[in-house]
């Protein structure tokens, strides 16, 4: 199964993105995300007959272009941007010919040479190949992949006023030119989709930024044959794995890479949201795209591309925008059978005109034109994406990242949320505090420190880190056991454990400690470390309870520990001394009751995780953790949740608006047009700005207070 992304150009509203994802699952392919308005593609080729350059042909031939780096060579043109490759440069063309066809109408006086027929055919014609160029090539690939897009109207429209036009003009008879309409409705419709364009380009201006950290230049350290060092710059995007680089006071850390000499002040605000900066020294991890303000290091490479960091985050960001979250569904399908609809009430509207009013051919005609171009399929399929693009980004901006859009508009709903103590609610940052042998002091020092160092858990690394030495034990076999601990056999054959009280519960009755240290079922004495809250705990829990979420703790610690934390901090309801699988239970029945959020960050939580409503993680928990919830908290703790659950709820509000705007226009505009109340050139003017405003209402969401 290989892993297909492509870059693909001309994509421009819902209506192309499912022209070429119903052409892409017609080929077989799987896994299809189609997002518009970051213009990618991306599928899992199956190893079929079909093969990625007969797709890639498939997708120019709709009226769009790849661009995929595996065939692209810098010599690739869009075919369907010969003369002109953007909306502007195609409205200033169109422009400069019908100013003089639209004021040589409505000047008091008209202009002699303006009113000549074939002077207005001659000004007309260059707007109209290159209107035909654009819309017509579009609406004929459109159609003929079966999924007809807003082009077919604008094509249909300005081609009816062209050539009514042309017949007038060879009849010679001046009531039915109008080259001024055909002529303007191009020209308004290329200024709107240039609106458009910068619209949306606006709503993705926060991902480009996280995206531009990762072109910068690094200083890049090399070795010569007489062991001298030299420095010398190279693009970020050139370095590889394991490659030495220096960074300087000022300067961009280039890619994911680890300390080896030096120290700094970072500033991973564009990782975590918080400008304060953080202290480096040797064997640190820097996150690339993060800026160092103070200070000198020399480092090595850890990871390149998208298996930085700020790589997965991007990748994530925009698998998210491609997602569709369940409110876009009733949109998809209104817009597949938009076009056609619209041309069904066009013909009405032109055929009752002409038959059952006293109207002549030429006012019918007008009418069915306006409908066509004052319709605007684009507005109800950019009225989601629009606003995810917005909400993902300013999330990501701030140091929270959404796995997917769904997770974005379902935190509308959530009435509460489950958190995990340890690590969570906590620092998770663990000191031990006292410790009881049976056996020598250094040997049980040594089987806990061997056994925990194979741990992500807090308390495993306060113990590892603590006791670490170089004479360690060397295991058989060893693996974590969730909600239990860390189970060994030892190169003598025996069985050795370090875990929670569950593990020792059949052969002592004293449960107040934290970890507990056996070797073939005998205790060789016990571990208790310390733990403090998390500074910022108390007021999100507060803040939670304002807005009328219920607050739980759900841990596998002891009851009384537990307790003592949920008072401190003013939680609802505490159940402790929970199994993984307990967790999972609990977690399906609060589900059963109302929609629920799970905040956690250890290896048991992971099932929970997965099984809440939405499930939230830290960026300091562990991997199987982070990879089971759909939210990740960047910056060490629960600071941003109350943002993360208010930019569910605004972004899904936002879509909301967007909708009803869209809807609410088309259900108005169109019966306007069809009675003859809108003319098709302010009609044209009028559809342009539909989009905008909905760009404009989805890009308040970067300011909008959502806590």
């Amino acid at each position: 199964m290989e892993k297909v992304k492509w870059e693909v150009e001309g994509m421009s509203c819902t209506n192309c993105a499912l022209t070429i994802n119903k052409y892409l699952e017609s080929k077989g392919v799987e896994n299809v995300k189609v997002n518009f308005m970051g213009g990618e593609v991306s599928f899992d080729l199956n190893g079929g007959d079909v093969t990625k350059d007969q797709i890639k042909k498939g997708i120019n031939s709709l009226g769009y272009k790849v661009h995929s780096h595996d065939t692209d060579h810098g010599h690739d043109h869009n075919e369907r941007s010969f003369w002109f490759k953007t909306h502007l440069q195609r409205f200033v063309f169109c422009l400069i010919f019908t100013i003089p066809l639209f004021f040589g109408h409505i000047l008091p006086v008209h202009i002699h040479a303006l009113m000549n027929p074939w002077v207005q055919f001659g000004l007309a014609l260059p707007v109209y190949i290159v209107g035909m160029d654009f819309f017509g090539r579009s609406a004929i690939k459109s159609l003929f992949g079966g999924a007809p897009n807003m082009n077919v109207l604008i094509a249909l429209g300005a081609t009816a006023a062209f050539v009514y036009s042309l017949v007038g003009t060879l009849q010679g008879d001046p009531n039915k030119i109008f080259y001024e309409t055909a002529a303007t409705i191009l020209t308004l419709v290329f200024l709107g989709n240039w609106m458009e364009d910068k619209s949306v380009e606006t709503t993705q201006k926060e991902l480009k930024k996280l995206a531009s950290t990762q072109k910068v230049m690094a200083n890049m350290i090399a070795y010569d044959d007489k062991h001298e060092e030299h420095i010398f710059p190279v693009e970020s995007t050139k370095l590889k794995v394991g490659d030495l680089i220096l960074v300087k006071s000022g300067e961009y850390v280039p890619m994911d890479c680890k300390v080896l000499w030096g120290e700094a002040q970072v500033n991973e605000a564009i990782i975590t949201g918080e400008s304060v900066p953080v202290e480096k020294k040797m064997n640190d991890k820097m996150i690339g795209g993060s800026i160092l303000e103070n200070g000198t290091i020399k480092a090595y490479v850890t990871a390149v591309g998208e298996d930085t960091v700020m790589g997965h985050i991007l990748r994530m960001v925009k698998d998210a925008q491609a997602e569709k979250p369940p409110v876009q569904q009733l949109a998809d399908k209104i817009s597949a059978w938009f076009v056609p609809t619209v041309i069904g009430i066009s013909l009405i509207a032109f055929a009752g005109t002409y038959f059952f009013t006293e109207h002549g051919f030429t006012e019918s005609l007008m009418r069915g034109i306006a409908v066509l171009v004052i319709a605007c399929p684009c507005a109800m399929g950019l009225a989601t994406p629009a606003a995810i693009a917005v909400g993902l980004a300013r999330a990501a901006k701030s140091g929270v990242l959404f796995k997917n859009a769904k997770s974005l508009e379902i935190f509308k709903d959530i009435k509460q949320v489950v958190f995990d103590k340890t690590g969570t609610l906590t620092t998770g940052h663990f000191t031990i505090s006292n410790y009881k042998s049976n056996i020598s002091e250094e040997e049980f020092k040594q089987i806990a420190y061997s056994l925990e160092k194979y741990s992500n858990h807090p308390v495993a690394r306060a113990i590892s880190n603590s006791w670490k030495t170089k004479d360690e034990l060397r295991w058989n076999a060893i693996e974590e056991v969730k909600g239990l601990g860390m189970k060994a056999v030892g190169k003598d054959g025996k069985e050795y454990v370090a875990g929670s009280f569950k593990s020792v519960q059949n052969i002592t009755q004293d449960h107040s400690h934290n970890i507990y240290v056996t070797r073939d079922g005998e205790l060789l004495g016990w571990i208790d470390v310390a733990d403090d809250i998390r500074p910022e705990a108390k007021t999100v829990i507060t803040m939670l309870k304002a807005k009328g979420i219920k607050t739980i703790l759900l841990s596998g610690d002891k009851k009384e520990k537990s307790e003592q934390v949920a008072e401190m901090l003013g939680i609802d309801e505490v159940i402790a001394e929970q199994t993984p699988s307990q967790k999972l239970d609990k977690i399906a029945a609060y589900n059963a009751a109302a929609p629920t959020a799970m905040v956690g960050d250890g290896i048991n939580d992971a099932p929970a995780l997965a099984k809440a409503t939405v499930g939230i993680s830290l960026s300091d928990a562990s991997q199987v953790a982070m990879n089971s919830a759909q939210v990740v908290l960047m910056n060490h703790g629960l600071k941003n949740l109350p943002l993360s659950l208010g930019l569910g709820r605004h972004t899904y509000i936002t879509i909301k608006e967007n909708l009803f705007w869209a809807f609410i226009y088309n259900i108005v505009a169109i019966p306007i047009a069809a009675f003859g109340y809108l003319s098709p050139t302010f009609g044209a003017l009028v559809m342009g700005f539909s989009d905008v405003v909905l760009a404009i209402n989805s890009i308040r969401l970067k300011f909008k207070k959502v806590i």
